[in-house]
């Protein structure tokens, strides 16, 4: 039988839908060569003589006429069946032949058909047959560390340039001449991480993701001074390879963040302050790195990320430096070989497409199963960036990236309860991205470039406030419990959407901040909300014991109103980020508190086992 798609209540003649099988097969994103089925069902009252697909990518138009088979139903049943060639970001949309005039039919919400002008095109990713992703990590759950601020063990070596405190003071915000050069550090270090190995597998983390590592003056390190020495506060290469090698032997793993776009003006290779021996890109057009930079007007006059005089842009053509990071001696295959789990490659919509494919390349000839995660804040199959068109998932590219389009979406849901809206955003990057990409993703509430998920989801009002201000201010007890309280509810979506849930390091404790540096406070764990700490625990505890269950997409996902559905196999969450209870239609068992309960109350969820 023909399945109806609750169509608006305007007479619509068609039923197709591109999230249902019965209309597109398979699924979302496709390989080459793979068939692609399209069943497009007609109202025989609308008298359809023809259907044809127009399928575009870029400006380039395709026409396919589709077969008409027998009704059924009441329905012309119009078929084809087809294959692409080329890995690309096609776009589509069908028009209908009747009585010599044609109708044209795109998306309408929900991925419906709708017969009206000037309507959206439905997408289809189309990616290379041998693209492959690792799926030793499908399931896991990463830990995302800022370095200096996350935990220290042993001797704490003095900084390089800049100020040492005690982890107990707070961040510096501004130096007393008016400038932020984030110099104030904490002594975080590779020791630190190591004694909380025990604290990371009671939270089911199978991934640890480290801030940069590499030299730097600077204490969130994203100004690479030198990319052949782990810098020395953090414990060396000595204290690093200790850390693979403890981590890997708890079962977890450990990835990088790759910054290959710019590197610090204070560095072996600008080397603006002169802090190191050798003739940097600034002292002179006669050094061997001038060409990886791009001088408007020599010395002080140059391309820079964001206008950001600290981080000199690298030349999209410096062959030298790609060389240095991807080549046959190069720092990521050192690094990989000797058992880095992946790599998190910073802007990555800044590099070119084949420096990125020899990062890939380099990486996977080391390790097939490390994982190569770019930061992307938009959908990553539309991105396009210095008039490229990016082809990220098509293979030799990217494994996943960081989903905030999922941040976003979640977000917005707690605090503004569309339950429909939500589900369009969450399918349409289901449908976007291929399944094995998706579910290599990071699945994100929150990062060191982003305000701390409790002071978001609290919505205290900062507006007019200095970050002075912002800096001294803490949540008032009615705005840590407001945020508390959905705090816990997207964490549970977070935890259920496909993807590696990434925890921001203290989120999971209830850490405050506004934004960076306010973000990067020092981790206490004895100061740890032990409420949010359980309860992440416990959705740590289930993707661990129960993890075939949330290696790929989940089994469904619909609402009732504003209350979410969100099923993996016998494992339903059920979302009420409205304020009034919304009653069960009996009493069932909730993971999450371990009672049974008839209702799930306003802004809250519940984990049910084997709910129907």
């Amino acid at each position: 039988m023909l399945k109806g798609f609750g169509t608006s209540k305007k007479y619509n003649p068609l039923l197709f839908c591109s999230r249902e099988l019965c209309f597109k097969k398979p699924f979302g994103a496709v390989a080459t060569d793979e068939e692609i089925e399209i069943t497009f069902p007609v109202s025989v009252d609308y008298a359809a003589e023809k259907v044809d697909i127009v399928l575009r990518q870029g400006e380039c138009l395709t026409k396919f006429t589709l077969d008409k088979l027998e009704p059924r139903e009441g329905y012309d049943i119009f078929h084809l069946s087809f294959r692409l060639k080329k890995s690309a970001t096609y776009f589509y949309r069908f028009e209908i032949t009747r009585n010599k005039a044609i109708a044209f039919v795109g998306k309408a919400e929900g991925g419906l058909a709708k017969i009206q002008d000037w309507l959206p095109e439905w997408q289809l990713s189309v990616y290379d047959e041998s693209y492959r992703v690792p799926d030793i990590n499908a399931g896991g759950v990463i830990y995302h560390i800022f370095v200096d601020r996350f935990a220290t063990d042993g001797e704490i070596l003095p900084p390089r340039y800049g100020v040492l405190k005690e982890w107990s003071e707070d961040v510096t915000i501004m130096d007393s001449d008016g400038a932020y050069r984030a110099n104030d550090f904490f002594g975080g270090n590779f020791k630190g991480i190591i004694k909380k190995l025990g604290y990371f597998k009671e939270l089911g983390v199978t991934l640890i993701y480290l801030s940069p590592i590499f030299e730097s003056s600077s204490n969130h390190r994203y100004d690479t001074g030198d990319y052949s020495k782990i810098d020395a506060m953090l414990g060396g290469e000595e204290g690093f390879t200790e850390l693979l090698e403890v981590a890997r032997n708890n079962g977890i793993g450990v990835i990088l963040d790759g910054v290959f776009n710019h590197t610090g003006a204070d560095s072996l290779y600008f080397n603006k302050f002169g802090h190191y021996d050798s003739v940097g890109a600034y002292q002179s057009k006669h050094s061997p790195y001038f060409d990886w930079y791009t001088f408007q007007k020599f010395p002080d006059l140059y391309e820079c990320w964001w206008g950001i005089t600290v981080v000199p842009t690298v030349s999209r053509k410096a062959c030298g430096y790609q060389e240095m990071i991807a080549g046959q001696d190069g720092l990521l295959r050192k690094w990989t070989k000797a058992g880095v789990a992946g790599w998190r490659l910073d802007v990555v919509d800044e590099l070119s497409t084949p420096f990125i494919e020899k990062i890939h390349a380099a990486i996977k000839d080391e390790c097939s199963d490390a994982l190569v995660i770019g930061e992307v804040w938009e959908d990553a199959s539309t991105k396009y960036s210095y008039g490229e068109e990016r082809g990220y998932f098509r293979g030799g590219q990217l494994d996943g990236v960081m989903n905030y389009p999922f941040k976003k979406a979640v977000h917005d849901y707690v605090l503004f309860p569309d339950a429909s809206l939500f589900i369009e955003r969450v399918t349409s990057i289901c449908e976007n991205y291929p399944t094995m990409s998706l579910n290599t993703c990071m699945t994100l509430l929150g990062s060191h470039d982003t305000v701390r998920v409790i002071n978001s989801l609290s919505k205290a009002n900062v507006k007019d406030t200095t970050k002075e201000q912002r800096k001294a201010y803490r949540l008032s007890r009615a705005e840590y419990d407001k945020g508390k309280k959905r705090l816990l509810l997207a964490s549970c979506l977070q935890y259920f959407l496909p993807g590696l849930p990434t925890i921001y390091y203290g989120d999971e404790t209830g850490m405050q901040g506004f934004e960076d540096p306010l973000n990067r406070r020092t981790f206490v764990e004895e100061k740890a909300d032990t409420a949010i700490l359980t309860h992440y625990r416990r959705l740590g505890k289930l993707r661990s014991e129960n993890r075939e269950a949330f290696k790929s997409l989940f089994d469904g996902i619909t609402c009732d109103g504003e209350v979410v559905f969100i099923k993996r196999q016998r494992f339903t969450l059920i979302t009420n980020p409205t304020k009034a209870p919304y009653a069960l239609s009996g009493v069932f068992s909730d993971y999450l508190s371990g009672s049974a309960v008839g209702c799930v109350e306003g802004q809250s969820a519940v984990i049910l086992i084997d709910f129907c």
